[in-house]
């Protein structure tokens, strides 16, 4: 296992070039986020080419060649897809066209929103039928890629081992698997003991991770609460929520895990640049002695 990094935090830090702020950082790997035009961020941007475009081959070439001249690794791209979209069939072809980019660049996981439209309106086994549909469409149309999808454990329904059990079951695909977000099950309003067993349960699916944390009161930590329950207010830098980052690791070990440990701070927006790069600085030193551990 390694630490890499969304390439959003690192931008949000002050930093106009992905690979300036992974150096500052001492970090090597990055997450990047698509856009619905295939837009992601350049490497090692231009003034004139700030974006590179992943439906073009010569973008897609380019940005390979800024990843081994600066000697970053692109640990995953990160979509926000809809399998229940009103025009499917343009959603499912983004999907395809970003993975077998990924495949082109030695990118090993893609992650796939849990997220859909009509989520809350319709009953669990529909949306599972819907979106192991849009999977396993997805899939067929890169099959013999080593590219995995990891649905991110993401808002209403990507919260519900009900839904997610239903869903690989229905799909059945060794490159299906999990985005394990460590801080979502702990948002949607899960006691913390209820959060480790969960993420436990999953860690042999996972395919990527992403890493945050939150500081509830006392009183709050082993109760159920809300869905989303004043997360702005209480969501914190990673090495100081409540959230035991080394026992995470231990069950991601334990099944096998590999892969990077993606840092996805969103307690940033709370404070200055200056302390923005300190709590990153300390989330990599924190993560690293997990791993160490």
């Amino acid at each position: 296992m390694y630490v890499s990094i969304r390439d959003e935090m690192v931008l949000s830090t002050g930093f106009d070039s992905l690979a300036q702020g992974l150096k500052f950082f001492g970090l090597n790997a990055v997450e990047l986020n698509v856009g619905r035009d295939f837009r992601v961020r350049a490497l090692t941007p231009t003034e004139d080419r700030p974006f590179l475009y992943l439906d073009r081959d010569e973008d897609v070439r380019q940005l390979g060649e800024q990843a081994s001249a600066s000697g970053i690794r692109i640990s995953a791209l990160l979509m926000g897809n809809n399998f229940n979209a009103p025009d499917l069939g343009t959603e499912l072809a983004w999907a395809v066209r970003t993975i077998r980019a990924a495949a082109d660049l030695g990118i090993p996981a893609v992650r796939i929103d849990a997220i859909m439209h009509g989520e809350r309106d319709l009953p669990t086994a529909q949306r599972q039928d819907i979106f192991a549909r849009g999977v396993r469409t997805v899939l067929n149309g890169t099959d013999g890629l080593p590219v995995d999808l990891g649905i991110e454990n993401h808002g209403f329904q990507g919260n519900d081992p009900e839904f997610l059990d239903g869903l690989m079951e229905r799909v059945a695909s060794p490159r299906l698997g999990m985005t394990i977000d460590t801080g979502n099950f702990y948002w949607f309003g899960y006691p913390l003991e209820r959060v480790y067993e969960i993420l436990e349960k999953f860690a042999p699916l996972t395919k990527h991770t992403h890493i945050k944390n939150i500081r509830y009161p006392s009183e709050m930590v082993h109760v159920q609460r809300p869905m989303g329950f004043e997360y702005g207010k209480y969501c914190c830098p990673v090495p100081e929520g409540d959230i035991d980052h080394g026992k995470v690791v231990g069950f991601l070990r334990t099944a096998g895990y590999e892969r990077d440990l993606c840092i996805e701070d969103e307690s940033l927006g709370k404070f200055d640049e200056t302390t923005r790069r300190a709590n990153i600085r300390a989330t990599v030193e924190h993560l690293n002695a997990c791993l160490a551990g």
